[in-house]
């Protein structure tokens, strides 16, 4: 049976080949409707052509679609800091850095109540690391605090970033391709055209996100072997994230809500336990009859969709390794 780090390994390499497969799966149903519709029509080079407008197609979508992104410090309403303003916090990030050989990133902290933790960047010479105040109010001292800002640092370190932006290129393709067919009014003859393209751009969008999730939560569990290994204490991860856990139980649905847009890159995630319910009638007292569905349905996107790992899985985790270097003396981490 593999080690935990290989299979670790493993699984970020059948992750990586299923969404090569989708990506092609993507391209080829792309090029086969094209194709299909330009032989119908008798027109010449009907390969090459469908070739020249699946290209055309997915990179403009592409375009547009990253067009539209904004800045994670916007979104998460973060300030720049330094030295000066937040000496403690740089102070662990500068030691963390230099354990790490990573080069330290800007600090942007918002005054969001939400415990959110997430560093951003392409390459790693150009990483912000976005901390809340909720972050640095729930933790309960530096050891806490040099944990997450460990795990946020792992990511950088292993250039989770820039995989998890390549990895997602089909999702976000099939996605955008998927919403601006969805756009399209009065189609006309083109209906042909279309839903045979939303059927295969809404497949590969399932399924590439599943596998992109998939991946997500190989790399969480990274992270925190990682963190334990700087820290020398899978104890102060553990406590780290029960504590983060504890406080995203405890913040309202409505700064969840608006802290759900960073929420796949924060170290854990920042979404309700549960389903929030509306109620209907007159008085707010009736429960809708497509409750029931609407759970279920919720409960299979969880399963698909999760970007990290079940919080107390983390934890039993770091704890098992707790145990194991105690035992043995020696820093023996099991993500």
């Amino acid at each position: 049976m593999p080690s935990r780090p290989n299979a670790l390994i493993i699984g970020m390499i059948v992750a990586v080949l299923g969404l090569a497969a989708v990506t092609s799966g993507l391209l080829a149903g792309v090029w086969t409707v094209f194709y299909v519709g330009l032989s119908f029509v008798n027109v010449g080079s009907a390969a090459t052509i469908a070739a020249g407008v699946t290209g055309v197609t997915l990179l403009t979508v592409g375009y547009l679609e990253y067009r539209q992104i904004g800045t994670i410090e916007r979104i998460a309403d973060a300030k720049r800091v330094g030295r000066d303003t937040e000496p403690a916090v740089y102070d662990v990030v500068t030691r963390v850095a230099a354990q790490l050989n990573v080069p330290v990133p800007t600090i942007a902290i918002s005054e969001r109540q939400a415990p959110e933790a997430l560093a951003v960047g392409f390459r790693p010479e150009n990483i912000h690391l976005v901390l809340s105040r909720g972050t640095l109010d729930a933790l309960d001292g530096t050891l806490e605090l040099e944990a997450v800002i460990a795990h946020e640092l792992a990511h950088v370190k292993n250039r989770d970033a820039m995989v998890m932006t390549l990895v997602s290129l089909p999702v976000l393709l099939a996605g955008g391709l998927k919403s601006r067919l969805a756009e399209m009014e009065n189609p006309g003859w083109m209906v042909a055209i279309i839903i045979p393209l939303s059927v295969i751009a809404t497949s590969v969008w399932i399924i590439g996100k599943a596998i992109t999730a998939r991946l997500s939560r190989v790399r969480e569990q990274a992270a925190d072997r990682v963190a334990a290994e700087v820290t020398g204490s899978p104890a102060a991860v553990a406590s780290a994230l029960k504590q983060l856990d504890e406080d995203i139980a405890e913040t309202p649905a409505r700064d969840l809500r608006e802290a759900s847009g960073i929420s796949s890159l924060s170290i854990l995630p920042l979404e309700p336990a549960e389903l929030e319910k509306v109620m209907l009638g007159p008085e707010g007292t009736k429960e809708p009859s497509y409750w029931w569905l609407e759970q279920r349905l919720h409960r299979v996107e969880r399963w698909l969709f999760r970007t990290h790992p079940l919080t107390e899985d983390r934890i039993e985790r770091l704890s098992t390794a707790e145990r194991e270097q105690e035992q043995q003396g020696g820093p023996t981490v099991q993500s």
